[in-house]
């Protein structure tokens, strides 16, 4: 297995044969800064165009975290032209990995809250390491945010209405043994097996012509895709004029200066 690694990145690209694992390297947390999400896009998007890929594994490089979802700062003190940029890029990377035509499949070694349990609900299939410190979810209540509808959308896909209304209302990170029980993620696993059974995963769904799998799989995710593309500039809007509210931007900052009081 050859590896496609850049220096400094925070994306680290394994391609092997017809399959490639993407490893997240953007250390404390792997937070979905502007950069991040741009490289995952650039990355995502040479893959796509390389025809001997049929399909890719998403772990992370930072031990005891998947990723910890969307960078804060980018969305506190900044200006609406940044606010819209960023936001367009979350769209983005969403948009490429939902509607891949790729086997996509989310290898969760650490816990993976808000943005970083949206990858892993946008993949194929998902694993997580058994471990009861581990969590999911999209706890965006918890900071005081409103998940979006696409957001929104793509969670009751995977777990069903009730459960994602209970757990979007509540903002709720999932342990590992919690999130299996409702089908959050498919399969757990000891640590040490994971990249094995991934790949094991991996190989069912590459046994399949890949034109059946790939038009069913746009069959079924058509509608969601063609929602958020119909209202993008709409969702967009929506986002500066929450995130700029005085009460949101209030509550972000007392988010970060609690991170940086456990740090130190």
């Amino acid at each position: 297995m050859c590896a496609a690694v850049v220096e400094g990145s925070d994306v680290y690209l394994y391609h092997g044969t017809g399959v490639a694992t993407m490893k997240f390297k953007s250390p404390p947390v792997n937070s979905l800064s502007l950069d991040f999400i741009t490289e995952f896009c650039i990355s995502l998007e040479k893959l796509e165009n390389d025809r001997t890929c049929r399909g890719v594994i998403f772990t992370s490089a930072v031990p005891k975290i998947f990723s910890s979802g969307l960078d804060i700062t980018e969305m506190c003190g900044k200006s609406t032209e940044h606010y819209a940029e960023f936001w367009r890029a979350v769209q983005e990377m969403w948009l490429r990995l939902y509607g891949s035509n790729m086997v996509t499949v989310a290898a969760v070694n650490g816990s993976s809250p808000a943005g970083g349990c949206l990858i892993a609900l946008t993949c194929d299939y998902r694993i997580m390491v058994d471990n009861p410190k581990f969590s999911i979810g999209l706890n965006e209540a918890q900071l005081g945010i409103v998940a979006p509808f696409w957001f929104k959308d793509t969670f009751v896909n995977v777990v069903g209405h009730r459960v994602a209304e209970r757990s979007l209302q509540l903002g709720s990170l999932h342990p590992a043994a919690e999130a299996h029980k409702f089908g959050l993620v498919d399969e757990l696993v000891p640590e040490e097996k994971l990249q094995e059974k991934a790949a094991a995963v991996m190989a069912q769904w590459l046994a399949l012509p890949d034109h059946a799998r790939q038009l069913t799989k746009s069959m079924m995710r058509k509608a969601v895709l063609d929602r958020l593309v119909a209202h993008r500039e709409e969702d967009i809007q929506n986002f500066i004029s929450f995130i700029s509210k005085e009460s949101i931007q209030k509550s972000l900052r007392m988010y970060m200066e609690m991170l940086k009081k456990k740090k130190s």
